[in-house]
């Protein structure tokens, strides 16, 4: 056994998008940090879709931006089409995507690590971790090197345990190409639950054998950047792999167009009559599918009655003829997917450059966390991404993010950052996960957040950044961004009230229904600039609204201000109902708030456990 020589303050295990986020949180705090992964060749690796955002995960990218995270200036780097969902609804919908340029977004990705101070870059496979008495203590790879470390962050995507699906043929892999991870084996030996998961890609196209003519054509919006601070691109030596150019926060390069098209009834019966080859039909596949990103075979079975599913024809990067086919997900053999591929209008004569599969892998329920994210059995070690049970880029990132910083403050000594439903979406997402578990690939939506209109993507930097900037996480540029933004913010305030256009202040104006900021004459609008005015017009259409929230908002802080004491004895709480008892032991809720949005825990729960708090709970011996 080879011990190597340096101890590091983080470890962690994996380099996707919760890796990277994790072991750069960790490294900007100061701690000694190592990322150890399978493959160098393939960190930051889009796995699936090539883009980042999309409803409710846009505002999570720039939630992520808003505390220093690298996922934001990486996509305004890479990207070549830029949109803004629901632009034309209201404001706590609206949620900015990006296509990306998947190889540049992934070279860009490790150039950052690489070039990122307290990191090392690393490969191997992690097979099982070093556990002491008072936690984790290091790792050990499969060929014999053990490394030692005062926290561990697992961050292992689809590779544990990972098995491919094409037909009823299958091989080990947690992506097409690459090889598996035995870790969950160890995390099993070590106590933890693990379950089992699946998730599916689709085929990806020679563009040159598309007909595009006989596609929709479908052009980006206006580009903004997601990143608060995307004058920063070009300022260091790893922007020698940015493909994008941004001055004065507009886009300088040319945008690529996607393209639209459709099933047809042809299509569903072609899947209708192979479902017996499908692995998932056929009973070859065990774990359970994202509801709401259902395979081709899935929508043409749960929605017979639909005579056509939109696909979206997405380019991969400016310098391939590789194209994703966004909505026709599959596991179906080669020659089907042949087959019902070119009966798709626009493709009657594509050729399939890599075939669609479905994946299954293992993960770890995540009421086995706290709200930090680290593990309630094992002190120091923390999971993050798709071994929670979550699906998506962003999802993933935004919890390695957290994880890190949390691995990294513990070992320095300092508290721990905790983000609440109030705060934020990844705060929403962290909350839903160690409260309430999944059952299946969770993923986020705007409508699981209660207090949308407050948490909107144009607000993040004010939201999260002094967050950050108190967690260390944050400073320089994007520090006085945000103070300088809340200057202006306040002086637009008062100008508005000042001044009058026709009969009425501009504030009066504002608010009425019909109008928009954008329609005021420049010299009224003067030298504010327009997000600020955007960010004027929401808080004046709705006032009401925001107050209304605010209010709730506070009285789930006054929950949430509650700490139940790490070890409550639940089992043994005098007049509690076995059910109640028997979920706060495994969800171990860390508040007040958290207690009470536990699934199947009744108010005479809360009302019992808040008198508890009160005189002083029992704790375990």
């Amino acid at each position: 056994m080879f011990v190597y020589p340096k101890i590091y303050d983080v470890l962690v295990i994996g380099a996707g998008h919760a890796g990277v986020e994790a072991a750069l949180a960790a490294a900007r705090l100061g701690a000694a940090t190592l990322i150890l992964t399978q493959n160098l060749d393939s960190v930051g690796q889009m796995s699936c879709n090539p883009a980042i955002g999309g409803q409710a995960k846009g505002q999570i990218v720039r939630e992520i931006d808003a505390l220093g995270g690298a996922m934001g200036l990486n996509t305004d780097a890479t990207s070549f089409q830029f949109r803004m969902l629901n632009a034309n609804k209201g404001p706590s919908v609206r949620s900015p995507r990006a296509q990306c340029d998947k190889k540049a977004y992934q070279f860009r990705a490790k150039a950052v690590l690489e070039r990122q101070a307290n990191l090392d870059l690393k490969q191997g496979n992690v097979v099982r971790l070093t556990v002491g008495a008072d936690g984790v203590t290091g790792v050990e790879t499969n060929l014999g090197w053990q490394i030692r470390a005062r926290a561990v962050v697992i961050t292992t995507g689809t590779f544990m345990r990972g098995l491919l699906h094409v037909g009823l043929q299958n091989q080990a892999g947690g992506r097409m190409g690459d090889s598996v991870s035995t870790l969950s084996d160890h995390l099993k030996e070590l106590g933890f639950e693990v379950g089992r998961f699946k998730t599916g890609t689709p085929c990806r196209l020679h563009g040159k054998t598309i007909d595009f003519g006989q596609c929709q054509r479908q052009d980006g919006d206006v580009p903004r950047p997601f990143s608060y601070v995307p004058e920063e691109l070009g300022e260091n030596l790893h922007d020698i792999f940015s493909l994008n150019h941004w001055k004065d926060g507009l886009f300088h390069v040319e945008q690529l167009p996607c393209w639209i098209t459709q099933t047809n009834a042809r299509t569903h019966e072609m899947i209708r009559s192979n479902l017996h080859q499908s692995p998932l039909y056929a009973g070859k596949i065990e774990g359970v599918g994202p509801r709401y990103c259902p395979s081709i075979e899935d929508k043409v079975v749960r929605f017979a009655e639909k005579e056509s599913h939109q696909l979206f024809l997405e380019p991969e990067g400016r310098h391939t003829e590789e194209y994703y086919v966004n909505g026709i997900s599959t596991s179906l053999p080669m020659a089907v997917q042949y087959e019902f591929i070119r009966s798709i209008r626009g493709l009657e004569n594509a050729e399939i450059m890599r075939p669609g599969y479905a994946v299954e892998y293992d993960y770890c329920p995540p009421t086995q966390l706290t709200h930090a994210l680290e593990t309630h059995r094992v002190p120091g070690l923390y999971f993050a991404g798709q071994i929670n049970g979550t699906s998506g880029y962003e999802e993933a990132a935004a919890q390695g993010l957290v994880a890190g910083a949390n691995a990294a403050l513990k070992v320095l000594g300092r508290p721990p950052l905790y983000l609440s439903r109030a705060d934020a979406y990844i705060g929403v997402l962290i909350d839903d996960l160690v409260t309430k578990g999944t059952i299946e690939p969770y993923r986020m939506f705007t409508s699981r957040a209660e207090h949308r209109l407050i948490l909107r993507q144009d607000n993040a930097d004010l939201r999260l950044t002094p967050i950050g900037e108190a967690a260390g996480l944050v400073s320089g540029t994007r520090w006085e961004k945000v103070q300088a933004k809340l200057a202006d913010l306040e002086r637009l305030r008062l100008y508005a009230k000042a001044t009058r256009y026709g009969e009425v202040s501009v504030a009066q104006w504002i608010r009425r229904p019909e109008n928009t900021t954008d329609q005021l004459p420049q010299e009224i609008r003067g030298n504010f600039a327009g997000d600020r005015w955007e960010s004027l017009e929401i808080e004046l259409k709705y006032a009401g609204y925001i107050t209304r929230q605010e209010v709730a908002i506070e009285k789930l802080r006054g929950n949430d201000a509650k700490r139940i004491p790490p070890k409550t004895d639940f089992i043994h709480l005098p007049g509690l109902r076995e059910e109640a008892r028997q979920k706060f032991a495994l969800v171990r809720p860390e508040t007040l708030g958290q207690a009470s949005r536990i699934s199947g825990i009744t108010p005479s729960d809360i009302a019992l456990l808040a008198v508890y708090l009160h005189r002083g709970i029992p704790l375990e011996e």
